[in-house]
């Protein structure tokens, strides 16, 4: 990766004169100017956002990235953003990643590019050119995970604990009765659809009902909960209750209920998750796992002004608080 050495020695500049021609061109002589910006052409040269040299490059923008703009639980989380940034004088550059690589790598490159300060995502991997950040600078990288832990990644996160949000999901069904339960997930490549999964057989096992759990994968939508529940509902010895792992695939497996004639929950009890804004107006109103969506906003811009000011010396694990909310959606079988 080209330095800016590389970049002063290639237009016979000093590496202040380099740093004057990003950060204040207007100070420097056009020819000057255009020899530097050849040679960052040339090498394809990205400012070190840790380089001391470029701490004046400040944007005063933080760049979030979501996998799934449509989605209305990612719509709070982005407003607790905007409401911390803002509070703090940033402004929020929001980037719709729809779960495709290459669309996250182009966001990726405009962090390199210093077109905002510091990158928030959403979703549950970094692209190639933030993961050469984040080994280069570690919790020095000003880059922070909403809503998908995983220590892998390397870097801060604020989410809740979901594998216990959904054994207490599951304990909840199991508390009312229901002994065959089916699970449909989010892409079992998320973390968060992982632990969640986790959480589920751990309280199956707990209750040593394991072999009556189907599990079955979606992919959020309400078009995939449809379409699993519908095959979950088709199979032999159906299960009397269904746990989905977003409100999202909850709604579509209320459709699927119903267009089968039965009822919810008399012949089948839901529970989502997420507790998004049509929650508690389905019909009937949903039980569902409730995250603080917007405190999660919240605290990824706090992880994150950390690591830009300084006061960051490791990646940090935020767990915040979920509370299961009961419903009519469930009932006893």
């Amino acid at each position: 990766m080209a330095t800016i050495q590389d970049v002063a020695r290639s237009a016979g500049v000093s590496t202040a004169t380099v740093s004057r021609v990003l950060s204040a061109p207007e100070r420097v002589a056009e020819a000057t100017r255009a020899r530097v910006m050849a040679a960052v052409a040339t090498l394809g040269y990205a400012p070190n956002v840790a380089a001391k040299t470029l701490r004046t490059l400040r944007t005063e923008k933080i760049l979030v990235t979501v996998p799934d703009i449509s989605n209305p639980f990612f719509s709070k989380v982005i407003r607790g953003v905007e409401e911390a940034a803002q509070a703090a004088g940033y402004s929020v550059l929001l980037g719709d990643t729809r779960h495709e690589a290459d669309r996250e790598e182009l966001y990726g490159r405009m962090l390199r590019r210093k077109e905002a300060d510091g990158l928030i995502f959403l979703g549950h991997r970094l692209p190639d050119s933030v993961v050469d950040l984040v080994e280069s600078l570690g919790p020095r990288a000003p880059v922070v995970n909403g809503c998908e832990y995983s220590p892998d990644l390397r870097v801060s996160s604020a989410h809740i604990d979901n594998e216990r949000a959904a054994a207490e999901a599951m304990e909840h069904l199991y508390g009312l009765g229901h002994v065959r339960v089916g699970v449909i997930t989010g892409p079992l490549a998320s973390p968060l659809s992982r632990d969640r999964l986790a959480g589920a057989q751990a309280a199956a096992a707990a209750r040593g009902r394991t072999g009556e759990l189907r599990v079955a994968t979606g992919d959020f939508s309400i078009e995939s909960g449809l379409e699993q529940a519908d095959a979950l509902l088709s199979g032999e010895a159906p299960p009397t209750a269904i746990f989905c792992f977003s409100d999202e695939m909850a709604m579509g497996a209320l459709e699927a209920i119903r267009r089968r004639g039965l009822a919810c929950p008399r012949d089948v009890s839901v529970v989502g998750f997420d507790d998004i804004r049509y929650a508690a107006h389905l019909d009937p109103p949903l039980t569902t796992v409730s995250q603080p969506m917007e405190r999660i906003g919240h605290e990824t811009v706090r992880l994150l002004l950390d690591v830009l000011s300084g006061a960051a010396h490791e990646a940090r694990n935020v767990t915040l608080p979920h509370q299961l909310v009961v419903r009519a959606s469930t009932g006893a079988p």
